[in-house]
């Protein structure tokens, strides 16, 4: 069996979709849903199948096997995906040429320099050349067991701590894509984070892809220097301490976003361990979409100065895009999070996010500083500066309570809440419905169950399939064709060889019938009762024709051959 093949009989892909997406299984059926990781709904329109090991959204069209999945959630290549796959499932991957290629290996030869990386930033950190950066962790109560933890390191100010291990073994080329390093004019390379606390960035799956440095030294600017887009680092895909909060996320079914580094580690150290950091970029929709594969409830705790405000509000309309549940942490007396932590404690910390408020009351709020509330003028104003975001309340009822809630807490009459949003667009409903089973007739669906079900009912059926005329009139007749193909060639093919074989529309229509709600509880039928029915199929195909064929006859006046053909139709006992 080849390799690949090989893999994918033995990783189940329900298993492997589950640690992006909640799954619920469809009754006691092989098929499970979930909202779909590629793009934005409210109603779930994604399925994986246990039975035949793939997946489909028909929402958006994303679908295939489990490294396809894997390709596409983490943005991997092919031999990465692979290679992958195998790691995590302790799978023996063969050295093969074909399993490789110039741009996987250069990307491997990247996450090595950035795991090299942050070991000598790490034993930086502990020397004595640290000792700046470790009181600085002090001061922010960031004990050494906790930067042990998150893997905090420090980067050196000679600016060639990192370089030269890094040019014993990577080439030049690589060294300029990696981002660790910059070039001078002369050629020569010098590390790109010098004197700095450093800050480990890694992927969903735990691998570091790059890095965040702090300076220390009064004049440093930036304050904080963050790696340049990679290979394997896109800044706007990427969510610091996702790795570590994505259990916690889905076991609380929340998440709480902070800005920065610092913040996501004393909110964690608060126990509050679901907590995940922007960096001080603006929320993109691909990093929502990470969040929301874990829970679409979030809490937003950025800073309370007018930057961070701002920031969150941003941020509201970004998370409502995506259909998420939001609401706002705004902390007293002008502390960050985790200077509120230091502070006043992990209890009091996680008492106030236990009371963060809904998004709309806070808008409500920031409302009520903009305009002049004493004025009717203003009042409506407000509200008209707040229906962006009411409007992004997909459902209907609840899109109207709300905004009867802000107009009370504002002053606004509630008959001009019904006027502007009979001006406004509703807020959209990003559900898509589950694709609807072709109107295939029963005799069909009864035959690809079969047919799919294992090489010993394809044997039984296979026979009573290649003379039958009454199959090239089935809808499914290609995709029966393929079947049949196959099944000569290789008797135990797989569902992933079959798929890669259809068109596009058999494809649909095959994925489809699969994924209907019944089309796996069967309806009592047997082997030979398919087979006794695809039998008095072509018996009624027999008698129909020769009719159609006596007619003919008959009309042209050649009346021994209408006499010859109603002969072999009276031979032919139909059911």
């Amino acid at each position: 069996m080849d390799f690949v093949e090989q893999l994918k009989s033995s990783v189940d892909i329900v298993r492997v979709v589950g640690e992006y997406v909640p799954l619920k299984r469809v009754g006691a059926g092989p098929r499970y849903t979930g909202l779909c990781p590629f793009h934005t709904e409210k109603t779930p329109s994604f399925s994986v199948h246990s039975g035949h090991q793939f997946y489909k959204c028909f929402g958006c069209g994303a679908g295939g096997d489990v490294l396809k999945f894997v390709m596409e959630i983490e943005r991997l290549t092919f031999p990465e995906a692979l290679k992958s796959l195998a790691e995590r499932y302790g799978i023996p991957m063969p050295k093969r040429a074909e399993y490789s290629d110039p741009e996987s290996k250069l990307r491997a030869a990247v996450y090595e320099m950035h795991e090299i990386a942050a070991q000598v930033f790490r034993a930086s950190l502990e020397a004595s050349a640290g000792a700046e950066a470790r009181a600085y962790l002090s001061r922010r109560g960031v004990t050494p067991a906790l930067a042990e933890q998150f893997g905090l390191g420090y980067s050196d100010r000679s600016g060639q701590a990192l370089t030269p291990k890094l040019q014993d073994k990577f080439s030049p080329e690589q060294l300029e894509r990696s981002g660790l390093v910059l070039k001078r004019s002369d050629g020569t390379f010098f590390d790109r984070f010098r004197g700095r606390l450093i800050f480990p960035i890694h992927n969903e799956s735990g691998k570091v892809i790059g890095f965040g440095g702090r300076a220390l030294a009064q004049g440093d600017e930036p304050k904080y220097l963050n790696s340049p887009e990679t290979s394997i680092y896109r800044k706007s895909f990427v969510l610091y301490n996702l790795h570590r909060a994505k259990e916690a996320i889905r076991k609380r079914d929340s998440a709480v976003l902070v800005e920065g580094y610092m913040d996501a580690i004393g909110v964690f150290a608060a126990g509050v361990q679901e907590v995940v950091a922007s960096c001080g970029t603006a929320l993109s929709q691909a990093q929502v979409r990470c969040l929301k594969r874990h829970s679409a409830t979030i809490v937003v705790n950025f800073d309370p100065d007018t930057a961070g405000a701002n920031a969150a509000e941003r941020s509201i309309q970004a998370l409502l895009d995506e259909a998420m549940r939001v609401r706002i942490l705004e902390l007293d007396g002008g502390l960050d999070p985790d200077e509120y932590v230091s502070k006043r404690g992990a209890e009091a910390y996680r008492s106030r996010l236990q009371a963060a408020q809904p998004y709309f009351l806070w808008l409500a709020d920031r409302a009520r500083k903009k305009f002049d509330m004493r004025t009717a003028e203003g009042r409506v104003a407000g509200f008209k500066w707040l229906l962006p975001p009411l409007q992004r309340i997909s459902d209907a009822i609840e899109r109207a309570a709300v905004a009867n809630e802000v107009a009370d807490f504002l002053g606004v009459d509630r008959g001009v809440v019904l006027r502007e949003f009979r001006k406004q667009p509703r807020g959209r409903d990003s559900g898509a419905d589950q694709s609807a089973v072709p109107a295939l007739r029963r005799i069909e669906v009864r035959v690809i169950r079969f047919l799919l079900a294992d090489s010993r009912s394809r044997s039984a059926i296979f026979p009573h399939l290649c003379d039958n005329a009454a199959v090239a009139g089935f809808q499914t007749g290609a995709l029966v064709r393929q079947i049949c193909a196959l099944h000569e060639h290789a008797p135990d093919f797989s569902f992933s060889e079959l798929r890669d074989r259809l068109s596009e529309a058999d494809k649909a229509m095959l994925e489809s019938l699969i994924l209907a709600d019944n089309c796996d509880q069967g309806d009592g039928d047997s082997v030979e009762q398919v087979i006794q029915a695809l039998e008095s199929e072509c018996r009624q195909f027999r008698v129909a024709d020769l009719r159609s064929r006596i007619r003919d006859a008959e009309r042209r006046g050649d009346l021994a051959e209408a006499l010859r053909l109603t002969e072999q139709m009276s031979q032919v006992r139909p059911d």
